[in-house]
Formats: C-alpha cells, sequence, structure tokens
C-alpha cells in the first residue's frame, strides 16, 4: 500500500474516533482548543491569508468531527485565533498553544484536540512539516509525547 493510501485510511480511522471523542468533549474549554488547532494549522508556515482562513473556515463547517458544536460559535472562535496568528504571529501562537494547554489534565480531551490537529492538517492531502510540527508544539503543551501520533 503506498505511503498516501496509508495516510488516508490512517486519517479516516482517526476521524472516526475523534467523531466518538468529541461528542463526550462537549465544552466550550474543548471547542477553544480545538479551534485554537484549527488556526494554528492554518497559520503554521508562520503567516495565514484570507484564503487559508476560508478554507479552514469551511472545513470546520463541514466536518462531521466537529458537527457536535455551533459552526457559528467555532468560527467565530476560529477566526479570534487567526486574527492573532494573522497580527503577530509568535504572540498569536503563544496565545493558541496556551489555550491547547489547557487540556494537559484532560488527557482524553488533549488527544482528540491533536487528532482534529492531524486531521486539518491532512485534509489537503499534504500534512507538512511546518503543520506537523505545529501539532508536535500542541502535544508538547499538554504533555503528550509526539511520537504517539509518529510526529
Amino acid at each position: 500500500m503506498a505511503l498516501w493510501d496509508q495516510l488516508k485510511a490512517r486519517v479516516a480511522d482517526m476521524t472516526a474516533q475523534t467523531k466518538t471523542q468529541v461528542g463526550r468533549f462537549k465544552s466550550k474549554e474543548f471547542a477553544n482548543a480545538s479551534m485554537a488547532m484549527c488556526a494554528l494549522i492554518a497559520a503554521a508556515d508562520g503567516h495565514i491569508d484570507d484564503e487559508e482562513k476560508r478554507k479552514t473556515g469551511a472545513f470546520i463547517q463541514s466536518n462531521d468531527v466537529l458537527s457536535v458544536f455551533e459552526a457559528s460559535e467555532l468560527l467565530e472562535k476560529f477566526n479570534w485565533y487567526a486574527s492573532k496568528l494573522q497580527s503577530d504571529f509568535e504572540f498569536g501562537k503563544v496565545e493558541a498553544i496556551a489555550t491547547i494547554g489547557k487540556l494537559r489534565n484532560k488527557p482524553e480531551q488533549a488527544r482528540a484536540v491533536i487528532q482534529v490537529g492531524i486531521i486539518i492538517g491532512g485534509a489537503d492531502g499534504n500534512f507538512d512539516k511546518d503543520e506537523q510540527q505545529a501539532v508536535r508544539e500542541a502535544c508538547n503543551a499538554v504533555g503528550i509525547n509526539p511520537a504517539e501520533f509518529d510526529l
């Protein structure tokens, strides 16, 4: 099986598992951490443009995993983190990582947020090195070894 086929199969499996988990974790803290992760992935290369915001926003609205939340509220929070990253990438990154880090004592929720990041990163068919690094940093913020996700 080609590497790409393996990645697609793994993301599909992870998506099913994550949807089940997200339904159990329906809370404002989890939603905020998920949107912080989405914004980090969209801005992983150091900047986020309007097209990346649009594509990520469309993904958030249509993604089955996140359907347990009100899409308009998720988009509002995603846009808030994205604007922080746009205006000052390093400061925005610190803020997004800190939001994700609030799940440090909730390892199941933290893993689900990491999985959301991987799903978002792989949605375009290219989970690139910058996106992988963003997920690694989020893993470190919640005390999860990135190797658990083959990162």
